[in-house]
């Protein structure tokens, strides 16, 4: 049994092939990467996004508590009956 060499012909077809392997090797590692990295970036915003649920969640659960109440109206700058504000100009 005799195996016929391969001619130029050949050889420079299949070194063609896998040049064009090659190169399309690397973009897909450079999409890939990409991708990966957008994918940790969401993921970073599903953990924050989910933090400000579990935030609104418990606000809404005690959302009849008293110092709850007060804590909002002071952040709103609401002031009770009475009081005086003092705002700071000097910055």
């Amino acid at each position: 049994m005799t195996f016929k060499r391969a001619g130029f012909l050949t050889k420079l077809v299949v070194l063609a092939l896998l040049i064009y392997m090659a190169i399309t090797l690397l973009n897909l590692r450079g999409k890939i990467s990409g991708v990966q990295a957008q994918r940790d970036e969401l993921a970073h915003q599903v953990v924050s996004q989910q933090l400000e649920n579990q935030k609104l969640a418990d606000a809404i659960a005690n959302s009849d508590n008293p110092e709850m109440l007060e804590r909002v109206a002071r952040d709103r700058g609401y002031v009770e009956k009475g009081e005086t504000l003092f705002v700071d100009v000097a910055n």
